[in-house]
């Protein structure tokens, strides 16, 4: 046979195996992603939307696809992030009722909320590419992803970068490792370092709800009168609000509000600008977290790495796409 000398191998413009992620990405279909067993709940639109959040606690779950009758189809998605709207909108004090939560119907929600700007739900077949996924998860600035059936209309699965971070890092070790990786992420530029949201310890309930609205992040580093990150609130943590039933008192410090989990709580997952890209996604797969603070020497907030931001720099920037500016 012909003998190829090592020049004539074609490099990717960047460097050799600079899109390996990427290729390994289109490479598989969401269905490769879907558990053995796992569980899905629906809501139909008609259900009380108390009774909805309820039952996503009781079934340990984030979210669920609701179902139309009328229209025999999936039309949305019910998340914590409506329960955080519905709270922040409609709240007045612990003395009144938030009559919305309590006899609102998914639907009626919808009509109010979405007022007709209602948009067909954005899922995606089993037979699509993880990275088809990767790129409508950060293209969409959505969390969570149906995954339903084309033929039998059927919902299999929500897929979330979590679980695609986790199932890439399943087989990295078999894979070249791109330049990339050993890269830090001062180098890189990944995350977020100017205009952080966060909050204090004696920040109120219905204040983290604002922020959470109205600055469109997912969690807010709680940071002390000394600039030290000392512990962090998520919107999964304001569903504990319903599984309490304590949500008719927002005027309660985070403080207060994340008492309840102080017995399993490791800490705040932190990481430095100075660390490699290959540490940070260990670090944020083994911990089953969705986002690392930045932090100085000091533990002073520096900063914030997401899922999104990981999943955007290994899959689709070394590809020459940036799905979070388009």
């Amino acid at each position: 046979g012909v003998q190829l000398t090592e020049w004539d191998v074609p490099l990717s413009p960047l460097h050799p195996d600079s899109d390996i992620y990427m290729r390994f990405m289109k490479s598989h279909k969401c269905y490769d992603l879907i558990p053995t067993s796992s569980k899905l709940v629906v809501f139909d639109t008609s259900l009380q939307v108390k009774k909805a959040f309820f039952a996503l606690v009781a079934n340990g779950v984030r979210a669920a696809p609701l179902w139309e009758t009328k229209k025999q189809s999936f039309v949305g998605m019910l998340t914590i992030t409506d329960f955080i709207i519905i709270l922040h909108r409609y709240y007045k004090s612990p003395l009144v009722q938030i009559y919305e939560l309590e006899e609102h119907k998914i639907e009626t929600w919808r009509e109010l909320y979405l007022q007709e700007t209602f948009k067909p739900l954005v899922n995606i077949s089993p037979d699509a590419s993880i990275f088809d996924a990767v790129y409508s998860l950060i293209k969409n600035k959505i969390h969570r992803l149906p995954v339903i059936d084309p033929v039998t209309g059927n919902a299999l699965y929500i897929l979330t970068h979590k679980r695609i971070l986790k199932f890439l890092q399943l087989f990295v070790c078999e894979m070249p490792k791109p330049a990339f990786m050993r890269q830090t992420l001062e180098e890189l530029g990944i995350g977020t370092y100017s205009n952080i949201a966060f909050i204090h310890p004696d920040t109120p309930i219905i204040k983290a709800l604002g922020m959470f609205v109205e600055r469109r992040v997912s969690a807010l580093p709680v940071v002390d009168v000394t600039g030290k990150v000392v512990d962090i609130y998520s919107k999964f943590d304001v569903i504990n609000l319903a599984a309490e039933k304590t949500y008719n008192n927002l005027d309660i410090t985070v403080t207060q509000a994340l008492l309840h989990r102080s017995q399993y709580f490791e800490g705040v997952m932190k990481c430095y600008r100075h660390e490699t890209v290959e540490t940070i996604v260990d670090r944020i797969v083994k911990a089953e977290v969705h986002r690392l603070v930045v932090v100085d020497d000091n533990s002073s907030i520096e900063g914030i790495i997401s899922l999104s931001d990981i999943l955007q720099a290994l899959v689709l920037t070394p590809a020459g796409i940036d799905a979070q500016n388009s």
